[in-house]
């Protein structure tokens, strides 16, 4: 049970970046957002494990790679641009097909064990919930500009939700092995720096102007950015897979729109209604569902 609310916790701070991120994007661009957040999580996990990671076969360096350049660089880069282009919200939502793509890549690795019409009625209940919160969230204005303007935005969100579980499933194998946690994010960390670090270099050379970084709430969201959401949460996520599994640990990811959606009343005081109500309701009954528990 301990597990499934360290997940819990994980995909609760996750959701509210979602709101951190849109802020930050007023002044930051998204490749200097993805550098300063993980480059201080990566200092930290330094603090935490000054100690080189030692490993147990050469090949495993290109798991951690692969590992840096999709969840920490590829996945987060699509988000933060996705974000660019269309609502938090929407881009919630879309994440959210995350735990279908792991769960059809465990199945393409050998493991059907989480294919089943419990799952598939589970990621349908909580998508049809997903639709509903994002309803809730958005006024007619925004609905045709989620299916119009935006399809750029969307299509990057779904690439995200892709590489996210590619990503799930190599930390899964990382587990697999035995590597100490905090060492192993630390370093896919290094990995996802650097790969980040390349880009910018490449695309966005000119950094920030000093007074948007020192603006007391540009510093407090790359705080909980780079600390919280990044440093803590993937140690944190990381101990929900090993002892989870990828595609039970990524159903939670159900959730994401739904916080996503209560950080928004709580933060930016957007007003809560029935179909944010409802949508709530519906997106745990399908997460209930699919880690099969309570109906069918």
């Amino acid at each position: 049970m301990k597990y499934h609310l360290v997940a819990l916790f994980t995909i609760s701070v996750w959701g509210i970046t979602f709101v951190s991120t849109k802020v930050l994007l007023v002044d930051i661009s998204p490749l200097w957002i993805l550098l300063l957040r993980f480059a201080l999580g990566l200092c930290i996990l330094c603090a935490m494990r000054p100690h080189v990671l030692r490993l147990g076969k050469r090949t495993d360096k290109v798991l951690f790679a692969a590992a840096g350049a999709t969840g920490i660089a590829a996945y987060y880069l699509l988000e933060n641009v996705a974000l660019v282009f269309t609502t938090a919200t929407a881009v919630g939502v879309i994440v959210a097909a995350s735990p279908l793509f792991t769960a059809l890549i465990a199945a393409a690795l050998g493991d059907r064990s989480s294919i089943s019409v419990r799952f598939f009625c589970g990621f349908a209940l909580a998508m049809a919930g997903l639709v509903v919160v994002s309803a809730g969230t958005m006024g007619e204005g925004d609905i045709m500009a989620f299916t119009g303007f935006d399809l750029f935005g969307d299509m990057l969100a779904l690439a995200a939700a892709l590489v996210w579980a590619v990503y799930s499933t190599l930390v899964a194998r990382i587990a697999q092995k035995g590597y100490e946690t905090i060492a192993a994010t630390k370093r896919t960390f290094v990995w996802g720096v650097a790969f980040i670090l390349v880009v910018t270099v490449i695309f966005d050379p000119y950094a920030p102007q000093p007074a948007d970084l020192l603006d007391w709430q540009n510093v407090l969201n790359l705080l909980f950015l780079g600390a919280v959401a990044s440093a803590a949460c993937f140690v944190t996520w990381g101990v929900a897979v090993k002892h989870l599994g990828a595609t039970a640990t990524s159903t939670y990811i159900y959730l994401v729109p739904a916080i996503t959606a209560t950080a928004s009343i709580l933060i930016l005081g957007e007003p809560l209604n029935t179909p944010i109500i409802l949508g709530l309701a519906i997106t745990i009954a399908g997460l209930l569902l699919s880690q099969g528990r309570g109906l069918c």
